[in-house]
């Protein structure tokens, strides 16, 4: 486990404050039980109407296909950037 830990510290050290910000975010998530019961909860789906479950999956075929837009660039765009 200190290998892993010794690992772990030396590529967040590598890190670019953008990209660490997001591994902040995933150490939140995966050790808060709360946090982590949410990421992995199903959508419910029961109330969506036809539009609005096609709208989700056209959104989630865009974020697979990488034509998301990055937190980074909304910090931006909001000016937001520290």
């Amino acid at each position: 486990m200190a290998n892993h830990r010794q690992q772990a510290h030396q590529l967040v050290d590598q890190l670019e404050a953008g990209q660490l910000a997001a591994i902040v975010h995933l150490l939140q998530v995966m050790t808060s039980p709360f946090l982590r019961s949410l990421s992995l909860a199903d959508v419910e789906t029961d109330d969506l109407t036809p539009e609005t479950a096609a709208a989700i999956e056209r959104s989630r075929s865009s974020l697979a296909k990488g034509e998301g837009i990055s937190h980074d660039e909304i910090r931006r765009e909001f000016g937001l950037e520290k």
